[in-house]
């Protein structure tokens, strides 16, 4: 099943940010569950949030997976929602 993973940074988030990215991407890359995964952009262009698509077996699997996100692990969010999606065209 498809989750659609969409996070929105703390007002204050761009360091902590900045400081995790490495390890998110390690993580990111060395899953079998991203389908597809970017970062939210605001209206300069500054990454404000991310948006992932988890293949996984079950909404367990996507919980588990975005609390060990190294991004959620450093507090960076203020919201994380957790959305099943069915794709269409792609």
């Amino acid at each position: 099943m498809f989750i659609a993973l969409i996070a929105h940074d703390k007002a204050d988030g761009l360091p902590i940010r900045q400081e995790n990215r490495p390890d998110h991407l390690a993580y990111l890359k060395s899953s079998d569950a991203v389908a597809q995964a970017g970062p939210l952009l605001n209206g300069e262009g500054s990454m404000i949030g991310s948006l992932i698509i988890l293949d996984v077996p079950d909404m367990a699997a996507a919980e588990d997976w975005a609390a060990n996100d190294p991004y959620a692990k450093a507090g960076l969010f203020q919201s994380v929602t957790l959305t099943h999606w069915n794709r269409v065209i792609g």
